[in-house]
C-alpha cells in the first residue's frame, strides 16, 4: 500500500464507516496494569492515535490527571471531544502525530504502530524520542507477528524492534505480553523503552 493512502483522510473514512476492526471495546489490560502499577497519578501522559479513548477513561477512573489524546481523524476526535466533554483532565487534539510538538513524561502505545506505514517506523522511534522529556519513557505493546494480508495492521518482530529504537532508547523491557487480550495471546511484545538523554555538543 503506498503511504500516501494512509492519510487522514483514509482514516477519517475508516471512523465514517466504522471500519475499525482493532477496535477491541475496552482498555488494553496490559496498559492500565502497567500504569497503575507504574506512572505517577500526576505525570503528563500522550496517548497517540487513541481511537476511542478506552485507555482515557479507564486512566481517568484511576486517578490520572494530565492525559492528551492525539489522532489525526476529525470525525474520530469530535466524537471523543463530545464524550469527555469539559474534562479537565483530559486534553483532545486533532493533529499529525508527526506534526505535535509538546513534551510528555510518559507515551502509551497501543496499536498505532502498526497503523503506520513501515517506512515510517525510524521517523516514528524518533518523534517518540523527541516528544519525551529527558528519560522519559515509551511504554505499550507491538505486533509479535506477521499478517498475511496487506497492512495495516503492519507486523514485526522483537529483533526488528530491538534494532529501531537502540538508537533513541534504553531498551528496558521487550517481552512477550502475559496479560494480552485472549484474541492476541502471544503475538504481543510489551515494551518500556526509556529516552536516551540526548546533550548538546559544547
Amino acid at each position: 500500500m503506498d503511504i500516501l493512502d494512509l492519510d487522514k483522510e483514509y482514516w477519517d473514512n475508516r471512523y465514517k464507516n466504522r471500519e475499525t476492526g482493532w477496535d477491541i471495546g475496552y482498555a488494553s489490560p496490559a496498559l492500565i496494569e502497567y500504569a497503575e502499577t507504574v506512572i505517577p497519578k500526576d505525570a503528563s501522559i500522550l496517548i497517540p492515535g487513541c481511537g476511542n479513548a478506552y485507555e482515557a477513561k479507564a486512566l481517568l477512573d484511576k486517578g490520572f490527571k494530565n492525559i492528551t489524546l492525539l489522532d489525526i481523524a476529525p470525525t474520530l476526535v469530535n466524537q471523543v471531544q463530545k464524550e469527555f466533554g469539559e474534562t479537565a483532565q483530559i486534553r483532545i487534539i486533532c493533529e499529525d502525530f508527526f506534526d505535535h510538538g509538546e513534551k510528555y513524561n510518559y507515551i502509551l502505545e497501543q496499536t498505532f504502530f502498526c497503523a503506520l506505514d513501515p517506512i515510517l517506523r525510524e521517523e516514528y522511534s524518533n518523534k517518540m524520542a523527541d516528544l519525551l522529556h529527558p528519560h522519559g519513557i515509551l511504554a505499550g505493546l507491538l505486533f509479535n507477528r506477521a499478517f498475511e494480508s496487506a497492512g495495516p495492521p503492519f507486523g514485526g518482530n522483537k529483533t526488528e524492534y530491538q534494532l529501531l529504537f537502540q538508537v533513541g532508547f534504553d531498551i528496558l523491557i521487550m517481552e512477550t505480553c502475559l496479560n494480552s487480550i485472549p484474541q492476541r495471546q502471544g503475538s504481543e511484545l510489551f515494551i518500556e523503552l526509556r529516552q536516551k538523554k540526548t546533550t548538546s555538543p559544547a
